[in-house]
């Protein structure tokens, strides 16, 4: 796939609110298309990561309120533990949440699914390239008294 060039001057005269907004759409729209495959959304992959990672060690209202900055659709959280829990995915052990069999099954088939779109996504970008972007991204973030800190 070729990307047709330009001078310097052309793109620092462009509107990074545009295309960072672009960029945003594209990438979490493929990102969210990958996920539906599977019948999940970004906040079940959120939620299965999470629990993945430190199993017993969620509560649903802690885990909640780490996601919920993140959040841009207006999830109601306990929907989706409540669907995860139907499928069989994930289990209250304690008050703890953590995944099933079945449940780190459909997070690997998930994470496939998503690896396939940073791959494609990553395509022609040099891992220097990609982290001068971030960095040069989270100073325009601090400058206009963001939180540019990692998740």
């Amino acid at each position: 796939m070729t990307i047709k060039e330009y001078s310097q001057d052309q793109l620092a005269a462009q509107p990074i609110g545009y295309w960072s907004g672009v960029a945003n759409e594209i990438i979490v729209g493929s990102i969210r298309a990958a996920l539906a495959e599977e019948g999940l959304t970004q906040p079940h992959w959120w939620i299965l990561n999470h629990v993945a990672g430190a199993p017993g060690q969620w509560t649903r209202a802690s885990l909640t309120v780490k996601l919920s900055p993140f959040d841009r659709q207006d999830t109601a959280f306990e929907a989706v533990y409540a669907d995860l829990a139907s499928r069989g995915w994930i289990a209250e052990l304690g008050g703890g949440l953590t995944l099933t069999e079945a449940g780190e099954e459909g997070r690997q088939r998930a994470r496939d699914r998503n690896l396939k779109v940073h791959e494609q996504m990553h395509n022609g970008v040099e891992t220097a390239d990609y982290v001068t972007t971030l960095n040069v991204l989270r100073r325009m973030i601090t400058n206009l008294g963001g939180d540019s800190d990692l998740p």
